[in-house]
């Protein structure tokens, strides 16, 4: 038996189908189920149930999987102290970032990084923050950009910094003979009451921006209307920047377009933190560490479009 074999049962798992796990492992849907056929020859027992929907762990499986899992896991750790006293000439770092987030913000950060240390891997895991805390409380990130305050994790996260949220609007969009110039900037805010005579394109409720955003009409006590209440972020950007609506974002996330406006809301504006996070307890690798150095030094430079 070998790690790579171990591999193998943990995507069979995780898909609950042969031919997804084969399309995940990049192999011919009649090898794996060659393989795991002979596994299970092997072992005497089975380990997997098959049905016409797919296939699923029987509790023998289970437990078996589970301690695959963590000697996988023990493994990939013992190689990172490895390369770690081999002073970063390889290695590989889980992180773990929104795609909404990420959009905008990763491409500057894996590009400032690999110049850096051009022979460590960056393996990208794009999942909503309260996911992302379950996979560093179960060891597969190494490092994750999550919001806070953290659901699940008691340790381990250190603030990032302040991510404001804003409102998007086409520039010819109505709302903008309510806004109000932000002092010495070309920006501008708006209340929150004067946006609700207008259609909005809302995320997600399981979303943080999703849940925040709805939040802030509640707390005023005023009804917004939206056609399209559950669109991810990133397209209702785009709606909003073609004028079908207004949207809400970060301040991380906020691309330059001639034809758009980026809206604070109220005076002061509202933001919600950012945090990065590590496995709890775990040991944490040199290349993550240098990788969150990059994180904060590309958040840093970043600024209100």
């Amino acid at each position: 038996m070998d790690m790579k074999e171990f591999t193998y049962l943990i995507a069979l798992q995780e898909e609950g189908s042969i031919s997804k796990a084969a399309e995940r492992l990049y192999m011919a849907q009649s090898s794996l189920s060659q393989f795991l056929q002979q596994f299970e020859s092997d072992l005497g027992t089975k380990l997997f149930v098959r049905t016409s929907k797919g296939i699923h762990p029987t509790y023998s499986g289970g437990c078996f999987i589970e301690h695959a899992r963590q000697l996988l896991l023990q493994y990939q750790r013992a190689k990172n102290e490895l390369w770690d006293n081999e002073h970063m000439n390889a290695g590989r770092v889980v992180f773990g970032i929104s795609s909404f987030r990420g959009l905008r913000m990763l491409p500057k950060i894996l590009k400032s990084f690999y110049a850096k240390f051009p022979k460590v891997r960056v393996d990208v895991v794009e999942e909503h923050s309260m996911h992302l805390e379950e996979l560093l409380i179960a060891g597969k990130l190494d490092l994750a950009v999550i919001a806070m305050p953290a659901a699940k994790l008691k340790s381990e996260v250190d603030f990032l910094k302040d991510d404001e949220v804003l409102i998007v609007a086409n520039k010819d969009h109505p709302v903008m003979k309510s806004v109000k110039p932000i002092e010495d900037t070309s920006n501008f805010w708006v209340n929150i009451e004067d946006t609700a005579r207008y259609e909005f394109i809302m995320s997600g409720h399981n979303t943080i921006l999703g849940s925040l955003s709805r939040q802030l009409f509640s707390e005023k006590g005023i009804k917004y209307y939206a056609e399209h209440n559950n669109i991810s972020a990133a397209m209702s950007v785009s709606m909003a920047r073609e004028g079908l609506g207004l949207a809400f974002t970060y301040q991380s996330c906020a691309e330059p377009y001639d034809n758009v406006r980026y809206l604070r809301i109220g005076r002061r504006g509202v933001f919600v933190e950012l945090g990065l996070a590590y496995p709890s307890g775990e040991y944490h690798m040199k290349a993550a560490e240098e990788l969150e150095k990059t994180i904060r030094e590309i958040y840093r430079q970043d600024r209100l479009v």
